[in-house]
């Protein structure tokens, strides 16, 4: 089995070398790989043009989906691995990555797991990345910093909706779902990837989330829940019940416990472990707050579109 390793990138200069390096030592590497420059100003350009092993298509203004796409079209095997460049790989994840299209599936779900190199880092990753051990493979969405697909699978959806700004990769996983196509975890096949480094950015990165959820029509309960959630915590924390309150809190707390679960892993020292117990609960507001923002700009930039449904490539409601 022959396989085409694709990937975009944008001003990835501090990354793209741990990248390319970790692709080089790949123990199964791919028959080609296949790098999109969208256009970056910062020297990855540079770089990439004297790297060796990779075919580079330069194209300016290009999206991420824009970018996948082109490479995709470019790419000369049946078998289509994906990744992001400001990644490292483990030696062993193509290996393991093909295993499940190697016993037949169409899509194969790698594993993704942070590098965190502050305090804030950890917080987030208990907050936001399960355990492997807990995901299941019925309902697991994978991202596109870590999958396998055959040609046919991305070809059934139409390729990566270039009309989505962001979280075109979520979209293309709704829809393999919804065609009901063979997905299955690769749980070992890893790549290792940087958070944003301060709040600021962070908020923004779960603003642009969210928002494209709302312009593809993505996830609408859970959005709503939330508001919802909030919604009924304001309105009972202002009211004069003392049950109501504690009623409150003992909802913030469960909502609160697998992060706080994966924090008493992630920290053994106690002073910093009773600090994330305090910082986890906060930054779960913080980020569900960019959620909330991000979906109501979302949603106003979808009325623009579209009355009503998913938003379609063409800008109008699919059925």
């Amino acid at each position: 089995m022959k396989v085409s390793l694709v990937t975009t990138v944008l001003n990835a200069r501090e990354r793209i070398e741990g990248f390319l390096a970790s692709l080089a030592a790949q123990t199964r590497p791919p028959e080609e790989a296949i790098v999109v420059d969208g256009g970056s100003t910062d020297g990855t350009l540079e770089v990439l043009r004297r790297a060796k092993g990779i075919r580079l298509i330069e194209a300016p203004g290009a999206s991420i989906a824009r970018g996948r796409n082109l490479a995709i079209a470019a790419a000369t095997h049946e078998v289509i691995a994906v990744t992001d460049a400001d990644c490292e790989l483990e030696p062993d994840w193509l290996e393991r990555l093909l295993e499940p299209i190697q016993a037949g599936a169409d899509i194969a779900m790698g594993a993704y797991r942070p590098v965190t190199e502050t305090f804030l880092h950890r917080c987030l990753a208990a907050i936001n990345l399960p355990d492997p051990a807990e995901w299941d493979e019925a309902t697991f969405m994978p991202s596109s910093r870590s999958v396998a697909f055959r040609r046919s699978a991305i070809e059934a959806v139409g390729g990566y909706p270039e009309w989505l700004e962001i979280g075109e990769d979520m979209y293309v996983d709704h829809r393999w779902r919804e065609l009901g196509l063979d997905m299955r975890l690769a749980r070992e096949a890893v790549v290792r990837w940087h958070l944003r480094p301060d709040l600021r950015s962070t908020f923004v990165q779960y603003f642009r989330y969210a928002r494209g959820d709302a312009i593809a029509g993505m996830h609408p309960e859970r959005h709503a829940l939330r508001f919802g959630v909030y919604g009924g915590a304001l309105y009972a924390w202002g009211s004069r019940g003392g049950l109501r309150k504690l009623a409150t809190l003992a909802g913030a707390a469960a909502y609160a416990r697998e992060p706080v679960r994966r924090a008493l892993r992630a920290f053994p020292d106690p002073a910093e472990r009773a600090l994330a117990l305090v910082a986890i609960p906060a930054l779960m507001g913080f980020l569900d707050a960019a959620k909330m923002a991000g979906y109501l700009a979302g949603l106003a930039a979808r009325s623009r579109r579209s009355p009503v449904g998913r938003v379609g490539p063409d800008g109008q409601a699919e059925a």
